[in-house]
């Protein structure tokens, strides 16, 4: 069996990947305005290999059901065969199979999950990289999503600091409805093809776009919209929204702005910050027939304009609250006595997170106790490496706490005749200890750390 240790430890390459990467970066820099015409020679045998690398080996599998470990069985010969697939055309994109899982603030809406085959993993990423290495030259600085070295948590910080600079401001929170089922593909095929007019490249991506959907045992071709949980997906969203949002945003809305403005972005969630309500009142005005110029709809219930002013002594408006990526953002106290503009898990992802240990816990109330408690560390650790922002202690204890007493509440109720006292159930905490909240996010900001 050929493994990708042997092959990666083998003699050095003339050419490595990681150096055709710098190559397109490089010209891409140099040629801001240039539609890269040839690239597809990129993808080599090389290439398909570092892809396998970066291509997560236990995910959940596709229409076929191919695990990595059979794959990987004859795993040149394969990469070869796809390889020569894809360049000559001949590349089938099976359909994607289609998963839901809860969505963010909502008990009955669910968001789609596309599972890709193995081998779509692999060629996705393979285009991913070549593509990467042109649009990280073209991105603004104020996108975060899905890009190397970048972070939800940047994010939160780059606004953060913002805000504490400016003082505070005029938060436009907006929400696009359903923005990976409504992805328009000839809007997006046009906005591609003003950096990438490779053919195989461009060939590729139209077929994952067209790629049919795998529910129920049924298969439907939609029209628009690229499956979330594609490799490619991400990138995608990102090319669209850095056209129709960023690019519109920075060259031609906030030159014509009285006051200053910021747009901080991850994926399909974002906010605008004004300094000037006017400002801010204008681009609201706007914003809606801009995204429907490319087939977009915001949530009229979910977009709003929010006022994020400091706080003052004496009669004044209370500042709002708004929230981005799974944290509400609120003006409140240091420990020296200032305003600081500080982060707290969201109530809706509280909920959310709420509601799926307590379902956890129901459903498994009758697996080993040693079992379900080592389930239920890895979800209190995931849960604080996420939320365990300097200041929002507070909410991650609380949610410890609740955790702990809903698996009591179904450890009690394992038969009618085994309710577990509290006193027994703490002996029980002592011997299957689950995790102490902690504070795991490093503060970016000094006011942040004395919150």
């Amino acid at each position: 069996m050929e493994s990708l240790e042997g092959h990666t430890a083998g003699a050095p390459k003339p050419d490595p990947v990681s150096t055709k990467q710098e190559r397109i970066a490089a010209l891409a820099k140099q040629s801001p305005g240039m539609a890269f015409t040839s690239l597809n020679h990129y993808l080599d045998l090389d290439w398909l290999l570092h892809a396998c690398i970066l291509t997560r080996k236990d995910g959940a599998v596709g229409v076929d059901g191919q695990t990595y470990d059979e794959y990987r069985e004859d795993l040149f010969s394969h990469l070869e065969s796809l390889l020569n697939r894809a360049k000559s055309g001949s590349y089938y994109a099976p359909p994607v199979r289609r998963v839901h899982i809860p969505k963010a603030g909502s008990i009955t809406e669910t968001r789609p999950i596309g599972i890709p085959t193995l081998e779509d993993k692999i060629l996705q990423r393979a285009v991913v990289m070549v593509l990467e290495a042109i649009y990280e030259q073209d991105f603004h600085s104020g996108s975060y999503g899905f890009r190397p070295g970048r972070s939800p948590h940047q994010a939160l910080d780059a606004l953060r600091q913002t805000l504490m600079k400016w003082g505070g401001g005029w938060v436009l929170e907006v929400d696009i409805r359903k923005f990976f089922d409504t992805l328009d593909h000839s809007h997006l095929r046009e906005l591609l093809q003003r950096r990438v007019r490779d053919g195989v490249l461009l060939r590729l991506i139209g077929k994952w776009l067209h790629a049919g959907v795998m529910e129920d045992g049924a298969i439907h071709y939609p029209e628009a919209g690229s499956p979330q949980g594609g490799v490619i997906s991400p990138l995608l969203a990102n090319v669209y929204l850095h056209y129709v949002l960023d690019e519109w945003f920075e060259t031609e809305v906030k030159p014509r702005l009285r006051g200053s403005a910021q747009l901080i972005r991850y994926a399909d969630d974002f906010v605008l910050v004004f300094t000037d309500e006017s400002d801010a009142r204008r681009v609201q005005a706007v914003l809606g027939l801009r995204f429907a110029k490319y087939g977009l709809t915001l949530h009229p219930d979910k977009t709003r304009l929010v006022r994020f002013r400091r706080p003052r002594s004496g009669p004044s408006p209370k500042p709002g609250t708004f929230d981005l990526l799974g944290f509400t953002l609120y003006w409140g106290r240091t420990m020296r006595g200032g305003w600081a503009v500080k982060t707290r898990t969201a109530r809706s992802r509280l909920v959310r997170a709420c509601k799926a240990i307590n379902q956890w816990c129901r459903q498994n109330r009758h697996r080993p106790i040693p079992e379900q408690q080592a389930t239920l560390v890895r979800k209190l650790l995931g849960h604080f490496r996420y939320y365990g922002r300097p200041g929002n202690y507070d909410a991650i204890a609380r949610f410890r706490r609740l955790v702990v007493k809903m698996w009591h509440k179904w450890l009690s109720r394992r038969s009618w005749k085994s309710y577990l006292a509290w006193k027994k159930f703490q002996r029980l905490l002592t011997r299957h200890p689950l995790p102490l909240p902690r504070i795991v996010v490093r503060a970016s900001l000094a006011g942040e750390s004395l919150s």
